[in-house]
């Protein structure tokens, strides 16, 4: 899988390009296609970040990441 850094994860926000993507434990997911993640936003969080701590506050187990395609990696520094 390619490796991405968080700039470039931040830009896929909804808003400065196209694509919306999330991080969970160190994958990108592309959410693009999923209405829950339109404009880049669902509920209190945005796209573009690395959701993996605030998963504890989600209503939903980290199941929900398997809906969706992983893309990349996130770059560990």
């Amino acid at each position: 899988m390619k490796v991405y850094t968080k700039q470039q994860l931040a830009l896929r926000n909804g808003q400065d390009k196209p694509e919306i993507w999330i991080a969970f434990q160190g994958i990108i997911y592309d959410v693009s296609k999923s209405k829950l993640w339109k404009n880049g936003k669902h509920y209190e969080h945005w796209a573009g970040q690395d959701l993996t701590e605030e998963l504890a506050d989600a209503p939903h187990t980290q199941r929900v990441f398997e809906r969706f395609q992983p893309i990349g990696k996130l770059e560990n520094l």
